[in-house]
């Protein structure tokens, strides 16, 4: 299958689609989704910021789906996926900074291959997943864990703004069930691991999560991070790389404590 990059980008106050061929950016008119067609213009990709490549309305997500990160908290592989939810809000892209909230004190990466749906998924089977994978890009997973281990649920930990890192690409054409994903933090690599170690497989997720819910063109798939996390702080530049997909970087910044 021959390989298609899709960014989506904004320039000149107007955002679009468009494919990307080394570094120039091939503008399309219209939803990547739904049909969109080359218009004919031309631009340099180092003239355009990067958004995050689609705007999912469901962000789904996978946790412990490798064994490297579970063996050394002695938690045995779950039956099935299990999943849980990020908003829509939190998506950001390549480029942007991802700002803790003040009063957050153990935020760690997580990289991770994600997947985006091409079409509506409803009761799909495993044998028929792939034909609804529109492609792949790179996630970061962002998740305090203080708040992961003691709240009710995962709003704050998972979800809160701009812990759901998308980029810098959608990328048809790639065998996802083999590709490196790796996490540097300062240039430093701190995760490493092929997508082919995942428990389940992303034609299981995609299966067993539209048994339960309804996924939509456009919408993306977290599918699990490999081996042991570590915080970030203020100040790092931390990288994602999915193979053949690029490089996903993100500063840290600190929000500012609200004054009553």
């Amino acid at each position: 299958m021959k390989i298609i990059r899709y960014v989506r980008y904004s320039a000149a106050g107007e955002v679009s689609y468009g494919t990307l061929d080394g570094e120039t950016i091939r503008e399309l008119n219209g939803d990547i989704f739904h049909g969109a067609e080359p218009t004919g213009k031309t631009v340099n990709l180092s003239a355009v910021k990067l958004l995050a490549p689609c705007e999912p309305v469901n962000v789904v997500a996978v946790g412990r789906n490798y064994k490297s990160h579970i063996a050394d908290r002695n938690i045995a592989p779950a039956p099935f996926p299990g999943l849980f939810l990020k908003t829509r809000s939190c998506i950001i892209g390549t480029g942007e900074n991802i700002i803790f909230p003040a009063d957050a004190n153990n935020v760690h990466y997580e990289a991770e291959l994600v997947v985006v749906i091409g079409k509506k998924a409803k009761n799909v089977t495993k044998a028929d997943a792939s034909k609804y994978i529109f492609g792949i890009t790179a996630g970061n997973d962002v998740s305090e864990r203080d708040w992961q281990k003691n709240d009710l649920q995962w709003l704050r930990a998972k979800a809160s703004d701009t812990f759901g890192v998308l980029g810098p690409a959608i990328v048809q054409g790639l065998n996802h069930n083999d590709l490196l994903v790796e996490c540097r933090l300062n240039g430093e690599v701190r995760q490493s691991q092929r997508t082919r170690d995942l428990i389940f497989d992303i034609d299981t997720i995609i299966s067993y999560v539209t048994q339960y819910a309804t996924l939509q063109p456009g919408d993306v798939i977290y599918t699990g991070t490999p081996g042991n996390t570590k915080p970030m702080q203020p100040g790092d530049i931390v990288e994602v790389e999915v193979e053949g997909v690029g490089i996903l970087r993100n500063g840290i910044e600190r929000a500012v404590a609200a004054v009553d």
